[in-house]
């Protein structure tokens, strides 16, 4: 059975990003850039429209500088 909506990790997710990336003062396309990831692929992944991999998910914490189970975590 398909999901219509993302699930309650994946809002978590991306909210935990998006409020990193804020501390760290840096924009959505700077940091795609700087971790290699297309903006529009890192901005669906922030907003919570992305099913994000672990591959990548592991990539954005490194670019966070954060482990990636902080992202994982509910604040």
């Amino acid at each position: 059975m398909k999901r219509t909506h993302p699930g309650e990790l994946r809002t978590i997710v991306a909210t935990n990003i998006r409020r990193v990336r804020h501390e760290r003062g840096v924009s959505q396309q700077d940091f795609a850039l700087a971790i290699d990831m297309d903006r529009t692929y890192f901005g669906g992944v922030e907003r919570g429209e992305r099913n994000v991999s672990v591959d990548n998910l592991e990539r954005i914490a490194i670019g966070l500088n954060v482990p990636a189970w902080e992202l994982l975590k509910r604040i």
